[in-house]
């Protein structure tokens, strides 16, 4: 993992020599532009990650009157979850596998980030150090609410506790660690929000226009 996260700070470095090369020296727009490149990268995973958990979100309805119908019969529950997702053309696992492969990259970033050694005091906008949480508690409200966001967009069934946990308790969850978090870190997260938010609306878009 120090490798991983050796070479994150490697690119990082690379991004602010660039803005430095252009007379604007900045570790936040730095991390702005590795933020948008790594999102760009993996978006491949990624969407095909956003399309396996709207499928099985939107499944929610049918899966939840299946449930309700043979919640005495456990054997034929899973014959006819089963046969629901062969119909549907849905694998219930397709959504983990891109996760499991982006974990260490999200790692790698986490510590890359986290433990990046400034050069100077690294101020961005209103912070007077990406090193240390913002005092102004702004990240953390905006990593929240970035990621409340996020899930709605995803989550159509709210009444299932799993999808319930994921839109009201994450957002809290990230929020309230955002407050300890080094500043530049919770910027990265938030950035990587508003690429998904943007990433999940443009698929979305492209499922409506496909069933006009």
């Amino acid at each position: 993992m120090d490798f991983l996260s050796g070479i994150v700070q490697n690119v990082l470095t690379v991004f602010y020599n660039v803005t430095n090369s252009i007379g604007f020296p900045s570790y936040g727009l730095a991390i702005i532009l590795m933020t948008v490149m790594i999102k760009v990268i993996l978006y491949p995973v990624t969407a095909k990650q956003i399309s396996s958990m709207k499928a099985m979100s939107d499944l929610q309805p049918k899966m939840k009157a299946i449930q309700e119908k043979y919640k005495n019969d456990k054997e034929r529950l899973n014959v006819e979850l089963a046969n629901l997702y062969k119909t549907e053309g849905i694998n219930p696992l397709a959504g983990c596998l891109p996760m499991i492969i982006q974990m260490p990259i999200l790692i790698a970033i986490f510590y890359g980030i986290r433990d990046f050694s400034y050069v100077g005091t690294p101020s961005f906008l209103w912070l007077q150090s990406l090193a240390a949480p913002d005092p102004t508690y702004i990240l953390p409200i905006v990593s929240a609410l970035s990621t409340y966001v996020q899930s709605k967009q995803t989550i159509t069934d709210v009444t299932n506790p799993q999808n319930k946990v994921m839109l009201y308790f994450m957002p809290v969850f990230i929020g309230y660690i955002s407050l300890t978090f080094p500043a530049g870190l919770v910027l990265y997260w938030i950035i990587t929000n508003f690429m998904q938010i943007g990433q999940q609306w443009l698929m979305m878009q492209k499922e409506a226009a496909k069933a006009k």
